[in-house]
């Protein structure tokens, strides 16, 4: 029989052990594997329900939305709503992508005000910043209008209970007079404010390593994209765990990174079709990365 006080002593015993085991506490609290919900682009315009209760049945717990706008807000259901359907299949969205573009140009806020109140409804973590207009990123001085901009949207995050991150492509580690864009965006913004969303698929496609990035920068980047590289066309994404990218190091450093959050993302090469190609992709990294 357990008694109330065995109980407590036991709860007691387990956490002093959890305690003392760090990394362990670090792998228990991974277990959530997410889903960059651009990976169905094709399937959740025409059937955001039949779509999720997919995402769920995969193994997903966590999701990140994609293409929310003021007009038609999330493929024509209000944040309302898809809280909803989320709700029904268990699947919290952690972090969302929302196109602050007229934000980072000249600081209107129509926008940026939009995607917060959403990411609020959603009941969500981290607001991400996915893209930066080309014409906004062409010099030094550009890269450090957006840091500046990236920190006053951060601060109106935190103000909301929420957290503001960052997502790279390449186009950020190209020099401008011997210094990367993501240099400067690092460098630039405030770490209380402004959070990243690696995409290593990127990283290591433009030439960089994650684990440089994670030593020279520990702690700031709290989300990853674990998007894996074609071996014969670099160019094409595949399945986790079928092609060149290689996660089981990178996820040895996850402390170091100070990652928090993952999730999955395939833009391109399903084998053989995406809700497949994301159930392959789940399976993986329940058995070998987590």
């Amino acid at each position: 029989m357990v008694t109330r006080r065995n109980f407590i002593i036991n709860t007691s015993l387990a956490a002093t052990a959890v305690l003392a085991l760090p990394s362990l506490a670090f792998t228990m609290n991974k277990k959530e594997i997410g889903l960059q919900l651009y990976t169905l682009r094709d399937e959740l315009p025409k059937d955001v329900k039949t779509t999720l209760e997919k995402v769920a049945a995969a193994g997903f717990t966590t999701v990140e939305t994609y293409g929310f706008s003021i007009k038609d807000q999330f493929w024509g259901l209000s944040p309302i709503e898809l809280k909803k359907i989320l709700d029904q299949n268990g699947l919290k969205a952690v972090s969302g992508h929302y196109n602050l573009g007229s934000f980072l140009a000249d600081g209107n806020t129509t926008e940026l005000l939009a995607a917060i109140e959403a990411a609020k409804i959603l009941n969500s973590e981290y607001l991400t910043v996915p893209w930066i207009d080309e014409p906004l990123r062409k010099n030094i001085a550009d890269y450090k209008i957006i840091a500046n901009r990236l920190n006053q949207a951060g601060k109106a995050c935190v103000n909301a209970g929420l957290k503001l991150a960052y997502h790279n492509h390449d186009f950020e580690f190209q020099k401008h007079d011997g210094i990367t864009g993501y240099e400067i965006l690092l460098k630039e913004t405030d770490k209380d404010l402004v959070h990243f969303e690696l995409d290593l698929y990127w990283v290591v496609r433009s030439g960089n390593d994650p684990l440089k990035l994670f030593a020279e920068n520990p702690g700031r980047f709290k989300m990853w994209h674990v998007k894996d590289m074609d071996k014969k066309n670099a160019a094409l994404n595949t399945e986790i765990g079928s092609g060149s990218v290689d996660f089981k190091t990178i996820f040895k450093e996850a402390k170091l990174s100070g990652m928090k959050h993952f999730f999955v993302e395939q833009e391109n090469n399903y084998n053989p079709n995406p809700l497949e190609s994301i159930k392959v992709s789940c399976d993986f990294i329940s058995k070998n990365l987590i």
